[in-house]
């Protein structure tokens, strides 16, 4: 049979999306059909499983769900049938899904190993156009107080702000601090310019008593700690 022109209802049930998960669970719908619940409807000419598979294709560097952790507002909209409030529902998708990977990790959020840091991170950082620094300031037992982004949008980590973080740790009365930061290309090797900031960063930290436990390099779904290398 030709399914290409009909609606949802008349689908063979097996291939309702609604009634496959129903039956036999959300870890049996393909990516499109588990896009086409969350966007519920089509537009004109277009199905919604239809919609999800236009959105799925749209990105050619990136196809697939992970595609939706790159697309803007303005690329979203350019979809066929993807109007404003679909878009946002899109977005907000995508942030929902950051921000459970975190609540993944909150409970037991203790900062004592490069892995826990990494995971906690990841999501948010990995899909990043643009290098970001992170610090993360923590008490004596490696619990975090506070995260702030103190660098967005550069290319070169030379102009990382390493006395702004210190007064801002002691602002914080932070013990000890990690960095993090990202490489857009997703290959979290470091350069030789992560590694001569970081030793720097580590320098200027212990000459007022607050330690640099780690800097952690996110790649794509990857990560390097300088501690682990021997850096620090």
């Amino acid at each position: 049979m030709n399914y290409n022109h009909l609606t949802v209802k008349e689908l063979p049930v097996s291939e309702r999306p609604y009634e496959k998960c129903e039956t036999y669970g959300p870890q049996f719908l393909s990516d499109a059909e588990l896009l086409a619940v969350i966007l519920k409807t089509g537009s004109k000419g277009l199905r919604a499983i239809d919609l999800a598979v236009n959105v799925l294709n749209y990105s050619k560097t990136y196809p697939g769900l992970k595609g939706l952790n790159y697309l803007t507002m303005k690329e979203l909209t350019k979809i066929r049938g993807i109007g404003r409030v679909k878009a946002i529902q899109l977005l907000c998708l995508t942030e929902r899904t950051k921000r459970m990977s975190k609540e993944v990790h909150k409970e037991s959020l203790k900062f004592t190993t490069p892995q826990s840091v990494a995971e906690y991170y990841m999501q948010d950082m990995r899909h990043l156009k643009k290098e970001q620094v992170l610090l993360l300031m923590l008490d004596s037992k490696s619990k975090l107080i506070k995260d702030m982004v103190m660098s967005s949008g550069t290319v070169n980590l030379s102009i990382v702000p390493i006395r702004e973080i210190l007064i801002q740790a002691l602002k914080e009365e932070a013990v000890k601090i990690i960095l993090v930061h990202n490489h857009p290309s997703g290959d979290p090797a470091p350069s030789p310019e992560d590694i001569r900031v970081t030793k720097r960063m580590k320098e200027a930290g212990d000459l007022i008593g607050i330690s640099l436990m780690d800097h952690i390099i996110i790649g794509d779904n990857k990560y390097i700690s300088l501690k682990e290398q021997g850096f620090l």
